[in-house]
This record gives C-alpha cells, sequence and structure tokens, in this order.
C-alpha cells in the first residue's frame, strides 16, 4: 500500500513529465511479462522515450490540470504510459513494432501536439516513416525524371550509332 505522499509524489512526476512531452501513449499492459518490459523499455530508451506504470487514478488526476485540449481517452484494464520529449514518430514507432511483433500491448490513445488523440490516429503516427526514410524516398522523386531523361536519351545514342 503506497502512502499519500508516494501518491502525491508519483503524480508530481506525472505532471513534470508530462509538461514538455511531444507524444505520450497510453497502453494496456495486459499480460506483459518481466522480460517483455525490459525488452520495451530497452528498446525505448534508444528513442528517449519513458515507459512508465501507475494507477489509473493517479494517472487521471495528473493530467486533470493540463491544458491538453480534447477528451481524455478511455483508460480500461492495467494501463501504463509511454512519453517522449524527442521525436514522436520513433517512439510511437518503437511502440507500434514491439506491438506487432509480440501481439501483447494495446494502445488506448495518446497525447500529440497538446491534444488527446485516439488510438487510430497514434497507429497513424505510428506508420509514418523515420526522416532518413522520407528523405530517401523525395531525392528519388526529385531525381526520377532526371534518370528518365538521360536513359532516354542513352538508348537513343545506341539506335543512332547502330
Amino acid at each position: 500500500m503506497i502512502t499519500k505522499q508516494q501518491k502525491n509524489e508519483i503524480i508530481k512526476d506525472l505532471k513534470d513529465g508530462l509538461k514538455n512531452v511531444s507524444i505520450a501513449m497510453f497502453v494496456n499492459f495486459h499480460g506483459l511479462n518481466v522480460k517483455m518490459v525490459s525488452d520495451l523499455r530497452r528498446l525505448l530508451r534508444q528513442t528517449g522515450s519513458k515507459y512508465f506504470v501507475t494507477r489509473k487514478t493517479l494517472m487521471k488526476k495528473a493530467l486533470e490540470g493540463s491544458n491538453f485540449a480534447g477528451e481524455m481517452p478511455n483508460l480500461e484494464g492495467e494501463t501504463a504510459i509511454v512519453y517522449s520529449e524527442g521525436d514522436p514518430l520513433s517512439s510511437a514507432s518503437v511502440l507500434n513494432n514491439f506491438i506487432k511483433k509480440n501481439k501483447v500491448l494495446k494502445i488506448l490513445g495518446g497525447i500529440f501536439e497538446n491534444q488527446f488523440i485516439g488510438t487510430d490516429k497514434v497507429v497513424a503516427l505510428a506508420s509514418i516513416p523515420s526522416r532518413e526514410v522520407l528523405l530517401a524516398q523525395m531525392l528519388y522523386v526529385i531525381n526520377s525524371p532526371k534518370r528518365g531523361l538521360v536513359v532516354a536519351l542513352s538508348e537513343i545514342a545506341k539506335k543512332k550509332q547502330a
């Protein structure tokens, strides 16, 4: 049993952690074993994200005084929060890939750009490719017409030589 002082400390820590958050995701972790939790925390740590488990009532109290717009998602079951002040897409992607691989966690919703968002939006954010992949795709699109022109000109040159 935790004391009232410990509860207040948890609420304060959550409020402090969520002040400058770029993304926060609420997950139902029912069925997650210790090894999986360790793996998940290690993967999230690489993206600068944190995985925090607390009681739903304490989480709700920490979010009550926040300036997040919209309606808070329904937190059902055993709930944890994953939050990051860094790149929101990488932490959402890591979490989504972990869920696909292990089929244990369930995303309940989240916070993005100071708004509460639903499960579908969190999954949509997780499916956006990384910055490097997007830059490579953009570079391919930019170079594609030039490449096509070069190939066409080289084919014309081959026909003239033959």
